[in-house]
């Protein structure tokens, strides 16, 4: 048995998801205690929970302890069977991190994954936002022979959250392994900017104005598609994300969320603000993608290697996790000003 003390590095539900995610693929079974112990609210919360429930419908796994609050579960995964799976987070808790926790299962699924997220949030702090997700996440994924589309059927702010997702996963039953270690030349900035129920006041067009004008003054000029939004009557919000391919393949991306008394202006700037950074640090990838990527190189046969612009703490739990779980060895050395990730 697998057991992990969710207490350690950063003691967040990355480990509980990353962790999840891993004995399902290995298909054995994983105590893990202590859960989220460093947040302010330990134990699992409903969008914890959920992902928990929708990794064991993948794998047909049986769970003890899957309850709100519960500060440690036992996880005994069958076959990875895929199919269509739906799950109903029902707070705004984050639509992205429950993808995140079954996207490494779907890899080894028997057939086309086809989950249903309902009630949860889209855009939601402390989290990347679903267009994120759409594209910059999956499409590096799809580098690594991972296949997949993500339909927004309904965008989910807080307090209520309420929003949808459809994602549709080929497995690969293989990955690719991961290696670009040259940044190259920036090809174009793109982006999408997103509000919901906030057309009258231009929210998504203020927030793309700012970013806009924000990168001007680096010499780009980005395209950035408006979204005025009705999906949602019931919760009103905005975000936005930007992203910069590059001409060796790197995607780089910086995002940001409205929230009430943020400006729209804000809002952009933030956004352009952290994609401008990750462009002038010569990284290979954000650094949200770069802890995002440890597990899939992991499990991939290969080396692999990127340039991340900072270490994270996210960063170094996932490391952690993966030598504890897999015994991979991923190392982190500094080039240049950069920090290269290595799986050799």
């Amino acid at each position: 048995m697998i057991e992990i003390d969710g207490s350690q590095k950063s003691g967040s539900g990355t480990i509980l998801r990353l962790s999840i995610a891993l004995a399902g693929i290995l298909g054995e079974p994983l105590h893990i205690c202590n859960i989220r112990k460093k947040r302010s609210q330990p134990g699992l919360r409903p969008q914890h929970l959920e992902s928990v429930v929708a990794a064991a419908r993948i794998c047909n796994a049986k769970v003890k302890g899957a309850e709100i609050g519960s500060d440690e579960i036992w996880f005994e995964p069958g076959a990875i069977q895929g199919g269509a799976i739906e799950a109903e987070i029902g707070t705004a808790g984050s639509i992205p991190m429950l993808v995140m926790t079954v996207l490494p299962l779907c890899a080894y699924a028997k057939r086309m994954v086809k989950l249903n997220v309902l009630k949860g949030g889209t855009d939601v702090s402390n989290s990347p936002t679903i267009n994120y997700l759409k594209y910059v996440f999956l499409p590096i994924l799809k580098q690594m022979g991972l296949s997949s589309s993500l339909i927004v059927k309904r965008y989910g702010y807080y307090p209520k959250g309420m929003g949808e997702i459809l994602l549709e996963v080929q497995p690969c039953r293989r990955l690719a392994p991961f290696s670009l270690s040259e940044f190259g030349k920036v090809m174009g900035i793109n982006g999408v900017s997103v509000c919901t129920f906030l057309a009258d006041r231009r929210v998504a067009e203020r927030q793309a104005e700012a970013a806009t004008k924000y990168l001007i003054a680096y010499g780009y000029k980005p395209q950035i598609q408006i979204v005025n939004d009705f999906s949602n009557p019931l919760q009103k919000g905005s975000s936005i994300v930007l992203l910069a391919e590059t001409d060796t393949g790197a995607i780089l991306g910086g995002d940001a969320i409205g929230e009430l008394r943020k400006r729209s202006e804000d809002v952009g700037r933030e956004a352009a603000d952290n994609l401008a950074q990750e462009i002038t640090s010569g990284a290979t990838v954000d650094i949200h993608l770069a802890d995002m990527l440890v597990p899939y190189i992991a499990l991939a046969e290969g080396s692999s290697t990127y340039l991340a612009r900072l270490t994270t703490d996210h960063l170094e739990t996932n490391i952690w996790l993966v030598k504890e779980i897999l015994g991979t060895e991923i190392e982190v050395s500094m080039r240049g000003k950069c920090y290269q990730v290595t799986k050799k």
